[in-house]
């Protein structure tokens, strides 16, 4: 098709990655309250809201079509049979009808593949829960967007007053271009290479994009995909100065003898966390104030960010000891990083990491903080330099890569490697920022937002964070065959963050010298 977007290797990934037992979608699990004597029904004024808004997020009517025989990444294309009844549902939760029962069956709806043959999402509307509350669990695959964009979804999609504001309508659909054979397209981009500057960096930055045949044939995927590897190449080579410096800083960190020490911190130790998960999750959220957590922030000199990884530290640390499984060295946490711009809500994933130790093996609350503080300072520096890579080699597009990936990493799901090979990482840590504003869906006022993210083979444990109104939404999800009842470390987060507080309050006066 015409109107077709290939999706980015960095995209894709999250497509190929995907087994039975580790689907590769996110989501979340969002609280609202319905205002009082509400009489209508909200699943259908839901529904009919997110109807009329359907064209502001384009992501949401795109499928996949994929390429004959898997030989090159899928491409996004408008769902011509679109049916919102297919994607939007009414639950039911039953009794008693309150939040841990909720996060129970969020747990095990987490665990079910997405149908790769209609747009990739889902909602779930649990109406009748105590305190005239409504859930709603969403997942999305997250070929489609990372955090930022989805946090950049929620914002476009709902609205910051009771009354749901004017969305103006979609306009007139643009008629697409007929199919072109592949000897006028070649002749196109012969011409069109020439007539630009043809220099590297020159071409780099006018965004060169040579034609493509809109067709779904073999001989046209394969020319389309040409086309795709000459843009690619000239951009690249536009890119070289940077990729080159990049390279070099790389090698130069690695080869730094004060590196040695960064590098074997990031070495993560075999722990219960580390084995093959079933294809069942166990799921549970909790909050806490947000602006006391930038006060903790700012009274240990680190970021928000440190705080968040303390907290995840803290908690998986009083665990590990209840079970009797805490190694003697620091866990690590694998810590995604956002390259989004400020204003960029484009749907797609623009995020590297990097390795962190949480200084598990550090008792005081005080100098594990303080510890972190200064590990993840180390662990930003060594991967700084591979930020600038990412946009390249996030991009690179192998014919035959989409079926050899897919199926690796099924006979790597299938082997159970992940018992048996030292972990990557520990855990993953999210943190990704959200509105700061209450939000409303169909009058409905939002309470919150806990994430709802990836559980793999080899790193069973993710906690991920979302920041909405004056707080912070954790949300733990976790193999069930690792945890069975991953609440237990929600229960111990509230405890871990008074530690951490009282740990860097000031010291209390001398009342007796102030009254003198």
């Amino acid at each position: 098709m015409s109107d077709a977007k290939k999706l980015s290797s960095l995209d894709a990934s999250f497509l190929y990655l995907e087994t039975p037992e580790m689907p590769m979608h996110v989501g979340s699990m969002a609280i609202f309250r319905l205002p009082d004597g509400y009489k209508g029904d909200f699943f259908e004024e839901f529904k009919a809201m997110i109807a009329s808004r359907l064209h502001i997020a384009p992501i949401l009517k795109a499928r996949l079509q994929k390429a004959p025989l898997d030989i090159d990444h899928p491409s996004w294309v408008e769902d011509d049979q679109f049916d919102i009844d297919r994607h939007i549902f009414r639950a039911s939760l039953p009794a008693p009808r309150d939040r841990a029962t909720l996060e129970r069956i969020v747990g095990w709806m987490h665990a079910k593949l997405l149908n790769r043959a209609r747009p990739l999402w889902e909602f779930y509307v649990f109406e009748g829960m105590k305190d005239n509350e409504i859930g709603l669990y969403s997942k999305m695959h997250h070929a489609c967007i990372d955090g930022g964009a989805g946090a950049a979804l929620t914002s476009m999609i709902y609205d910051l007053t009771p009354v749901p504001r004017e969305i103006e309508p979609p306009s007139a659909k643009k008629v697409a271009q007929e199919p072109r054979d592949i000897a006028a397209n070649l002749i196109d981009a012969y011409q069109q290479l020439w007539t630009q500057p043809f220099e590297a960096a020159a071409a780099a930055q006018k965004s060169l994009e040579l034609p493509r045949s809109g067709k779904s044939d073999l001989g046209s995927i394969l020319f389309d995909n040409a086309m795709f590897q000459i843009e690619s190449a000239v951009k690249f080579a536009g890119s070289m100065p940077t990729v080159l410096k990049s390279l070099s800083d790389v090698v130069a960190k690695v080869a730094d003898p004060r590196s040695r020490e960064s590098l074997q911190a990031m070495s993560s130790p075999p722990t219960i966390l580390n084995k093959a998960i079933s294809s069942e999750r166990s799921f549970a959220g909790t909050s806490i104030s947000l602006s006391r957590a930038k006060a903790l922030a700012k009274a240990s000199g680190g970021k928000l960010n440190d705080v968040v990884l303390a907290l995840a530290s803290g908690v998986v640390r009083r665990y590990l000891i209840s079970q009797g499984a805490l190694p003697n060295k620091s866990l690590t946490a694998g810590v995604p990083i956002s390259l989004r711009e400020e204003g960029n809500a484009e749907s797609n994933n623009q995020v590297f990491g990097m390795i962190c130790s949480i200084a598990t093996d550090v008792e005081d609350p005080r100098k594990r903080l303080e510890t972190i503080i200064a590990q993840s300072t180390k662990s930003k520096e060594m991967s700084h330099p591979l930020r600038a890579l990412m946009p390249q080699v996030s991009n690179i597009s192998l014919l035959g890569a989409p079926i050899l990936v897919q199926i690796m990493a099924l006979l790597y799901s299938r082997s159970d490697l992940s018992n048996v090979l030292p972990p990557a990482t520990n855990i993953t840590v999210s943190n990704v920022p959200g509105p700061r504003q209450t939000l409303y869906a169909a009058g409905a006022e939002l309470l919150h937002i806990f994430p709802v993210s990836i559980s793999t083979h080899g790193i069973a444990l993710n906690i991920t964070v979302q920041s909405y109104r004056d707080q912070l939404d954790f949300g733990f999800i976790v193999g069930a065959n690792i945890i069975p009842h991953v609440q237990v470390m929600c229960d111990m987060l509230p405890l871990e963050f008074d530690a951490l507080e009282a740990a860097f309050a000031p010291p209390p006066a001398d009342i007796k010298g102030a009254a003198e």
